[in-house]
């Protein structure tokens, strides 16, 4: 719950930059964008470990909100950003008529940098050991997998959330991360398994 409470709040406050942004406020732009980036770059490390290209899609999609900010319509700042990024890198990939995209290719099961660009979510309650040791596991999931596990125990999204940005059912969500506790379940300490297990699992049911 006070996960939960903690993105409510902050989602306000994002909004609040929002709207200021939409007034043609330069500098509150600035200060959401800067705020947003690293979770923005690690979700984007789901799909590929070239971070020169990462950078080019996450200005891509910043320039392209400011100029297009008075039509432009949000109610939940992250969601909305993630699944831009999203949409931007899967458009790159087809623009370049790969015939796959990381997201899917067998090739890249560890391309997630999960030590170098760090995320915030529930360090209170994870000492530095433990989150390596999650991380680790993570990093051995499918990267369908990944990508849900990372929108819902790092970014604390809800399921129909996570089917919004991933343009998918809730209940391929809720899917994905049974699997993936299934997956992670011999890989972890008991004591971390249920951390996470309680987190994945919040409203599989819901």
């Amino acid at each position: 719950m006070e996960t939960r409470q903690r993105i409510i709040d902050e989602n306000k406050h994002l909004l609040e930059l929002w709207h200021q942004a939409k007034a043609g406020d330069k500098v509150a732009y600035c200060r959401l964008a800067e705020s947003q980036y690293r979770s923005l770059f690690t979700y984007a490390l789901n799909f590929t470990d070239d971070r020169d290209f990462i950078k080019d899609c996450l200005q891509d999609i910043f320039i392209h909100i400011w100029e297009n900010r008075y039509t432009i319509s949000i109610q939940y700042v992250s969601i909305y950003l993630f699944k831009s990024l999203r949409n931007q890198i899967l458009q790159e990939f087809r623009r370049a008529r790969k015939p796959l995209s990381p997201l899917y290719s067998p090739e890249v099961n560890n391309v997630s940098d999960w030590q170098t660009v760090e995320t915030d979510i529930e360090r209170d309650e994870m000492d530095v050991e433990s989150r390596h040791r999650v991380r680790q596991a993570i990093d051995t999931l499918p990267k369908r997998q990944q990508e849900a596990v990372f929108l819902k125990f790092y970014e604390g999204l809800e399921n129909e959330q996570i089917a919004e940005v991933m343009e998918i059912n809730r209940q391929s969500v809720a899917n994905l991360l049974y699997k993936a506790l299934g997956a992670l379940k011999d890989q972890m300490t008991f004591h971390n398994y249920w951390m996470i297990a309680l987190c994945l699992l919040a409203d599989l049911a819901v």
